[in-house]
């Protein structure tokens, strides 16, 4: 079916398969019998069940409307209707009477048909002419109260293959239906969702997650949240680079590429728009010029590519719960502030400060660190989780103890959680800003403080002892200190310590938060 669809995307188009209803069953429920019925529409099926009442309400709408048959439908039994016999002639008598229909509305099926047979769910006519007709009535009034509009992606790959059939509009002659009401509402929406289901759609075969779709069909939008959809088979969603301020694809995407940059499988070598051009370069890429906030969480992204470099005015980004190695190519995002990448596979964070200059909240809970020795310059850090992680040893602490704004602090589920006195050693570490910080959301409290004080006391003590233990080294030291010449014969030229480009120079204070970009 997926594969199916896939190909029915796209300029070549096969004739459309008729449809058909076939009555494969029935069940009794309580006092009288349910007909089961399939019906197929190319590669999609789905099952309907109508008790025969149900029909013969469908007959009487179809004899007023559209002049057909009276007796065509098989009668009405009193006297042993639920029989077994009587049951599975009906069966066949009503599967008939559906063939029979579907084949004397070949293109659009009369509405109470088109009902009856559940095609505002599952066909494609159906569901537009749903669509329309709801956004005929309402679409003014939702797009006023300004609020997130959800679509089904079933629902955008109706429109896209109608779009594609370039038929007529309105084929039912109803102007509810109209196409153009789709078309005129989705190019004014500003805030839209679309959300997949796992595995089958409703009682089809229909995998919702596997349909292709395009988005260019809406120009206004601000927000979008995609789930449950594949990434690499949604088109048009680049359109809206220079509305789109918020976006969020979950469950859906394998790359940061599917869904910033879909056009560079298409090219070799790609830049963004407005980057100093080396080498060959095969595309030149816009930018996504109002794009502030992206959730790519819950997908199976394995690295942070160099797709990054078209989302410069990012301030959030999330990419939690996929399977990030290595933290990479952040430096090209200036106004990052919030990054989150919990629950992914990082085991080290050596030079994280050169990628992450400006960062202020931090989320890095269930990963694999066991050294937090790469977050000692994150000087403008005010938030930081690293729960349910490996660190075992308190001296990884003093990596983060330094920080000058640093305000919260998680570190529960690592090993050193477990020590005794924890909470203690860890505030400990932050010498005089103790009061200051809050660890695993819980405020410290003054007796937690006072043996914070303690602690530094018995630490000093300790590092006295071991200065007055060591005298010979302190003597040693002093001696040769004092055995050196205060003036220099004239004879000798004063000795100039070498000067080398390569050493490290000083960072000033107020550099540090942006000069190790």
């Amino acid at each position: 079916m997926a594969a199916a669809a896939a190909r029915s995307f796209g300029p070549e188009r096969e004739a459309e398969p008729a449809k058909e209803a076939r009555v494969v069953g029935s069940e009794l429920v309580d006092t009288y019998t349910v007909y089961i019925i399939q019906v197929t529409d190319g590669g999609h099926e789905w099952t309907v069940k109508h008790r025969y009442s149900d029909f013969h309400d469908l007959h009487e709408k179809l004899v007023a409307e559209r002049k057909i048959d009276k007796s065509l439908l098989p009668p009405k039994k009193i006297i042993g209707k639920n029989s077994r016999s009587l049951v599975e002639k009906r069966e066949k008598d009503l599967e008939v009477y559906l063939q029979t229909l579907l084949a004397t509305f070949p293109d659009v099926a009369p509405g109470v048909l088109a009902h009856f047979l559940h095609f505002h769910f599952y066909e494609i006519n159906g569901i537009t002419a749903a669509l329309a007709e709801e956004l005929f009535e309402k679409g003014e009034q939702l797009l006023g109260a300004g609020e997130v509009f959800a679509m089904r992606p079933l629902q955008l790959y109706a429109v896209t293959e109608q779009l594609q059939q370039g038929k007529p509009t309105c084929a039912s002659g109803d102007a509810k239906t109209d196409l153009g009401h789709i078309l005129d509402f989705t190019c004014r929406l500003k805030y839209l969702k679309v959300s997949g289901t796992e595995g089958p759609f409703g009682t089809s075969n229909i995998q919702e997650q596997l349909l292709p779709f395009d988005l260019s069909i809406f120009k206004s939008l601000h927000q979008v949240e995609i789930s449950h959809c594949d990434a690499k088979r949604i088109r048009g969603l680049v359109a809206s680079k220079p509305t789109l301020a918020t976006m969020s694809v979950r469950f859906s995407a394998t790359s940061m590429k599917e869904v910033l940059v879909p056009e560079a499988s298409e090219f070799d070598e790609w830049e963004p728009a407005g980057a100093a051009l080396e080498g060959t370069v095969t595309a030149i890429i816009p930018m996504w010029q109002a794009l502030t906030a992206l959730d790519l969480s819950h997908n199976s992204i394995s690295e942070i590519d160099e797709s990054v470099k078209l989302i410069p005015k990012i301030e959030f980004l999330d990419l939690s719960h996929n399977g990030v190695l290595v933290v990479d190519n952040l430096q090209h995002l200036y106004n990052l502030v919030h990054l989150d990448l919990s629950y992914n596979k990082l085991s080290f964070l050596e030079g994280v400060h050169t990628k992450l200059g400006n960062i202020k909240t931090l989320n890095l809970a269930g990963n694999l660190l066991g050294s937090l020795s790469g977050l000692h310059k994150l000087y403008s850090l005010v938030n930081l989780d690293l729960s349910d992680n490996r660190i075992e040893q308190m001296e990884e602490i003093r990596s983060i103890g330094s920080l000058p704004c640093l305000e919260h602090v998680a570190l529960l589920n690592n090993p050193l959680s477990i020590i005794p006195d924890y909470r203690t050693k860890v505030l400990a570490q932050f010498g005089e800003r103790a009061s200051e910080v809050c660890l695993d959301n819980t405020v410290t409290t003054e007796k937690e403080l006072d043996t914070v004080e303690v602690l530094k006391a018995i630490q000093k003590a300790k590092e006295v002892r071991s200065k007055l233990s060591n005298p010979e080294k302190k003597v040693s030291e002093d001696s040769r200190l004092s055995a050196a010449p205060c003036v220099r014969p004239s004879s000798s030229p004063p000795t100039v310590a070498p000067t080398s480009a390569s050493l490290p120079q000083p960072i000033l204070s107020n550099q540090g938060i942006l000069g190790d970009e």
